[in-house]
């Protein structure tokens, strides 16, 4: 399976430059590409290959006045915007088709250079990992990095990434087995809420930091500050850059709780089952800013990826099941429930209850319903990586802390 590791990266004011003029190629590349595209589909012509596109956009802008300064930048950096192109087509077109699960994915759009995310993607021929420790780029240079740990084998890709306060990330993709971890009997039902961020089966309740609404205060004058600035100057952009620190400050806060409560959880269960809530249905209502605050999706993607490398079991139960309405002792569904109400009495067998711990249980059991039924995500799943080899893509974000005592910390910092 890929996992994907994530590392600040320091440039200096000429590396920095180097990467500037990198991401402003690569979106112009992919600018050229994609008008192309829409003007020959408007014209009711076929879709324009990849290598029609790189010999025009690529080989012979180079040639071209207009375009000459494209040479200046490794020409696997532009190759690689024309593939993402590419993946983002196919996507689009197998969400038309009904190939693509989930939601409906739109055409890919054009890129500005005021995107808060500028990017470029490397293969193997275009940078390297040095023996004192930084990482040569190619066209750009040897790049100071911070290894927050060691990468577990040599990496197959690399991501450079500038956000929109400034930071510089390298990000690694690498092809790994998967860590499989020694058998247990637990297992959890795990229900979300606001209150508490999530109540497990067993009676364990991890509480929500609530990290946004711990630093509304500062970004309410962090963003009065900004709005006081005269638009263009650059008294403005150093306040738009405090206030996209601060917001970054409280995702990062937020990803690393994720992190450590689903690893926590992964260690203690072998199977793990969740509610499939919908979020974004919740960010329309008045609790948007509590619901966005939790970030249950990115939390239930990380249960999910680490279950399938670590050889566990996870299965999603449907928004549908009324997972607060039944007794998880009798089974008899007594209702809806005010929100208020967090403690109810079975009218059946009259067992007192607290709400979010018999929704927990009760979406054990459902789980353990759906994984008797095969239609959870395990070892032999179809985007598992384990017994049928299919490779499992990298997630988007980082991929979780390894165990102690692990062979991953004595992996690769340089080669």
């Amino acid at each position: 399976m890929q996992l994907r590791y994530n590392y600040r990266a320091c440039p200096d004011a000429a590396q920095r430059r180097a990467l500037a003029q990198a991401f402003g190629c690569a979106r112009v590349v992919w600018n050229d590409c994609l008008r192309d595209g829409k003007e020959a589909h408007a014209a009711g012509l076929p879709y324009v290959k990849s290598a029609d596109f790189s010999r025009l956009r690529i080989t012979q802008a180079k040639r071209t006045e207009e375009r000459a300064w494209l040479a200046d930048v490794s020409a696997v950096v532009l190759q690689q915007s024309l593939r993402d192109l590419d993946t983002a087509y196919k996507g689009f077109f197998d969400s038309l088709r009904g190939k693509r699960q989930g939601r409906k994915v739109g055409p890919p759009r054009y890129k500005s250079k005021k995107d808060t995310r500028q990017s470029i993607r490397l293969n193997t021929n275009a940078f390297c990992l040095q023996e004192n420790g930084t990482v040569y780029v190619a066209k750009v240079g040897n790049l100071k990095v911070k290894w927050s740990r060691r990468l577990p084998v040599v990496p197959t890709s690399l991501t450079v990434t500038k956000d929109s306060c400034g930071r510089y990330f390298l990000s690694f993709v690498v092809d790994t087995e998967p860590d499989i971890l020694p058998g247990l009997e637990a297992e959890s039902g795990i229900d979300l809420g606001l209150s508490a961020f999530a109540v497990l089966s067993d009676g364990r309740k991890i509480d929500s930091p609530r990290f946004l609404r711990r630093a509304e205060k500062k970004l309410k004058r962090l963003q009065r500050e900004l709005s006081r600035k005269a638009r263009g100057s650059k008294n403005r952009a150093r306040a738009r850059i405090k206030v996209a620190r601060q917001h970054a400050r409280v995702a990062d806060r937020r990803r690393d709780f994720h992190h450590k409560a689903s690893t926590q959880i992964i260690r203690d269960s072998q199977a793990v089952y969740v509610e499939d809530l919908a979020v974004s249905g919740l960010g329309c209502t008045r609790l948007a800013k509590s619901v966005h605050d939790a970030g249950w999706s990115a939390f239930v993607r990380m249960l999910e990826y680490k279950t399938v490398r670590h050889g566990g079991t996870f299965a999603r139960v449907d928004r549908a099941f009324p997972s607060s309405q039944v007794c998880s002792a009798c089974g008899f569904r007594d209702g809806p429930k005010p929100r208020h109400v967090r403690e109810w009495t079975c009218g059946a067998c009259g067992i007192v209850h607290d709400l979010d711990h018999n929704a927990a249980r009760n979406v054990l059991f459902e789980g353990r319903r759906i994984v008797a039924a095969g239609r959870a995500e395990t070892l032999n799943a179809s985007q598992s990586a384990g017994k049928t080899r299919t490779k499992v893509p990298a997630q988007r974000v980082e991929a979780g802390s390894p165990r102690k005592g692990q062979t991953t910390q004595a992996g690769i910092h340089g080669l």
